[in-house]
């Protein structure tokens, strides 16, 4: 994410941070650097102008010329600049409104609407929001079987729409629909184009005029760049959306379309999608954001991920199981799907300050790998196995091995780490960091 962009400011700021004392000059090169690093990120030429100047006002003035560590002063105005380009705090969703709560997803078609809208519910879902899905995409054929599926492996309820009626006639029933249902939040998934069109966004008015929204958001593909900043801009003319949720940011190098949408359209990016699961959606912070663009990290994020995916009650269960001698390959597994609830070994780097531009080494990688094969180990057990591994004779471990797609040697070799941690954990238990092996943290 913004990897090409961090890359270069991080180089101007190491020349600036090489001047003891900055002059005008000095300023101004390293701001003409920032430009073209911007303009290369595809950031939109006007909104470039205008915060280049906004920086150059306030790096010339008494800010920085007086300052003890003027590169650092140049640094912290650029990230509060970026701050105030993208919105300056998170704009959540406006739910301050009698049940169901209908919200339009908009957008063109590929943007990643449908799978969004699923996104969006199981946000929501786990916000104890009682959300409901209405598919009203009929133009495309899969897209209502699509949300269908989506919604049945969320258990989300979705509305079964008929493609032979109006996208108008559809909102319209699912609205009563939800009310009956005792919905609270109620998404609708609408049609989109390859371009916009006239008849587009006559049916999205009809949609609108009918149900009137409490919220119409906007689903732009970040890797569009200033395509995307170009359609959140005739959507906002059209049907006056109220925020953006930009997807793929995790694959945009750039950042083109995340540094201008705000200034361009006036509204706010309210979420971004950053992977394919269905997690992946994260409500946008441009204070973080800001943070992340210039390698400072985001550890807020980080810290944020860490509580939803570690369950404390669960966590004081493994201490007294550990502290028993009672730690079997089921609380493992645990373990291992509340670590891949964070995210990626590279999406935990990049939100630790310093470490957004190292590459993940390879050893770290394969050691990704390993932990999934070893889940997918685990997974092929039954229950009594990952409780009492000590039955896996060696018929039970080539079933499991065929089961897991593994050798029968990887089943030996996770039972055999296995026994050594329980080992060491007793050992520890009995004589504490002196009866640990003589080398084990060197």
């Amino acid at each position: 994410m913004f990897e090409s962009l961090t890359d270069k400011l991080s180089s101007v700021f190491k020349k600036l941070r090489g001047h003891g004392k900055l002059s005008e000059q000095n300023i101004s090169e390293g701001l003409k650097e920032v430009r073209l690093a911007l303009l290369e990120a595809d950031v939109n030429f006007k909104v470039v102008k205008d915060f280049i100047e906004r920086v150059r006002t306030r790096s010339v003035g008494q800010e920085v010329m007086g300052s003890l560590t003027p590169a650092q002063q140049v640094v912290k105005i650029v990230h509060e600049e970026l701050i105030a380009l993208m919105g300056g705090s998170s704009s959540g969703l406006d739910l301050s409104f009698k049940p169901p709560i209908p919200i339009m997803l908009v957008g063109l078609q590929g943007s990643g609407k449908t799978t969004t809208a699923a996104k969006l519910g199981k946000f929501l879902k786990e916000k104890g929001r009682k959300v409901h899905l209405v598919p009203a995409d009929v133009r495309r054929p899969a897209a209502i079987e699509q949300l269908k599926k989506l919604g049945e492996q969320l258990t989300i309820p979705v509305y079964l729409s008929d493609p032979q009626e109006s996208p108008v006639k559809i909102c319209r029933k699912a609205l009563q629909w939800a009310d009956e249902e005792n919905g609270d939040v109620m998404l609708i998934d609408t049609a989109g184009r390859l371009h916009i069109d006239e008849a587009l966004m006559r049916e999205l008015e009809e949609i609108k005029k009918e149900i009137t929204p409490r919220e119409i958001l906007l689903v732009a593909d970040a890797m569009t760049g200033q395509d995307a900043v170009t359609v959140a801009k005739k959507f906002n003319e059209a049907l006056d959306i109220h925020g953006v949720i930009l997807t793929k940011l995790d694959g945009d190098d750039r950042g083109g379309a995340a540094l201008s949408i705000k200034a361009v359209t006036g509204k706010p990016i309210k979420f971004i999608g950053i992977g394919e699961k269905l997690d992946a959606l994260e409500l946008f912070h441009p204070d973080r954001m800001a943070s992340r663009i210039l390698g400072m990290g985001d550890v807020l994020s980080l810290i944020e991920k860490a509580q939803e995916a570690i369950d404390e009650k669960k966590a004081q269960e493994l201490q007294k199981k550990l502290l028993k001698d009672s730690f079997t390959l089921e609380d493992f597994r645990e373990q291992l799907q509340q670590i891949k609830k964070m995210g990626s070994i590279e999406q935990i780097l990049s939100m630790i300050p310093g470490m957004g531009r190292f590459k993940v080494p390879k050893d770290l990688q394969g050691s990704e790998k390993d932990l999934v094969k070893v889940e997918a180990i685990i997974n092929s057990m039954t229950r009594q196995e990952r409780n009492h591994p000590e039955i896996l004779n060696g018929s039970r471990r080539l079933r499991i091995a065929k089961g897991s797609g593994t050798t029968v040697q990887d089943v030996n070799q996770l039972l055999k780490q296995y026994l050594q941690t329980k080992k060491m954990l007793r050992t520890f238990r009995k004589g504490g960091m002196k009866g640990l092996p003589r080398g084990l943290f060197s």
